[in-house]
């Protein structure tokens, strides 16, 4: 049962003021899951390329990539607003080349 008196979490308050927490809102979440997809993509192509027994130069070339952007997906944590629409847009671009591309 609710206890009235006292106050359940603030939903206004639930990012750290001092942003030690990763930012809220839709910029940041369209960030991490554009970022997401570009690792899917990296992670399925790398999985392929295993299996058809490619060269492993062509291997460690997607194999640095897909780690970039791990690299890029935590830098989102403890991003400023213009840096988290600065990945977004850099990894909506990427998306999109890599799905014209098709497979590689």
């Amino acid at each position: 049962m609710h206890d009235s008196a006292t106050p359940g979490p603030d939903p206004q308050n639930a990012q750290d003021p001092a942003g030690a927490g990763p930012p809220g809102g839709a910029d940041y979440g369209m960030a991490e899951e554009v970022v997401g997809q570009v690792i899917a993509w990296y992670s399925q192509r790398i999985w392929a390329e295993r299996r058809a027994g490619a060269a492993p130069q062509r291997l460690e070339d997607l194999v640095a990539r897909r780690q970039a952007c791990v690299e890029d997906r935590h830098r989102l944590e403890e991003a400023a607003p213009e840096e988290v629409a600065r990945i977004t847009a850099l990894y909506a671009a990427r998306l999109k080349e890599l799905g014209a591309s098709g497979p590689q």
